[in-house]
């Protein structure tokens, strides 16, 4: 297996070039600034929205939320479970996460809690796994705990050849990045979206920027040569 730390910010290089900067999470700063809200409110709830769904079902709860002057904690809380309900629908499991949407932002008012709250405390929050909680922390509270999604998994396993628990990953990636806000946040994002271009259920290897270096593609190649 190969894992060294040149090798992973070679990807991270790969796909920068290839991508261009993802700039996550995204944030309506304009909304925030007339609402006189705190952006990181709206990362925290975009993170429970985005739960076992896609990102166009979140903008779309998200701006419902907005058009009622409601994204931030304080109107979440405010707003009585029926009709948060109703706005947040569009992300599925609608009434389900109403509810964890009030429990995370009594857990986490006001929201510079986000900044010092040991993660062990925040994933005893009801509705917050491991993925949820090290996006808040890294997105929110701009702290070096590193994502990893399904996506991530399935890139590390065709690049690398690697499986491992969520911790196991997780500390894999620390342990080989810089300690770096920017490095932990934009290689996320682009990780993500090169499994939406190339590394798919059913890989695009033709063209992807990472082809030379990931065991999968190398695999293909050689076969297909008769190697």
């Amino acid at each position: 297996m190969r894992s060294s730390k040149s090798e992973l910010l070679k990807v991270y290089e790969a796909l920068l070039e290839s991508y261009g900067k993802q700039n996550w999470w995204p944030v309506d700063e304009e909304y925030h600034r007339k609402a006189g809200s705190d952006p990181r409110e709206e990362i925290v709830i975009g993170a429970i929205l985005t739960q076992n769904t896609s990102w166009k079902n979140v903008e779309k709860a998200l701006e419902n939320l907005k058009r009622e002057n409601l994204l931030s904690f304080e109107g979440v809380l405010k707003t009585p479970l029926e009709k948060l309900q109703e706005l947040v629908r569009p992300s599925g499991y609608y009434r389900q996460k109403a509810r964890r949407l009030k429990e995370v932002a009594k857990a986490l008012s006001p929201i510079d809690k986000v900044r010092t709250i040991p993660r062990e405390e925040l994933l005893k929050v009801k509705g917050i796994g491991k993925e949820t909680a090290d996006a808040v922390l890294l997105y929110a509270g701009n702290r070096l705990f590193f994502v990893i999604d399904a996506y991530t998994k399935r890139i590390v396993s065709r690049v690398w050849g690697m499986e491992g628990s969520y911790e196991e990953l997780r500390k894999w990636f620390e342990a080989n990045l810089p300690k770096d806000l920017e490095v932990y946040k934009e290689f996320h994002a682009l990780l993500d979206e090169h499994a939406k271009r190339f590394c798919k259920k059913t890989p695009v290897c033709e063209g992807c920027p990472v082809r030379n270096i990931c065991i999968f593609a190398q695999k293909i190649k050689y076969n297909y040569q008769g190697i």
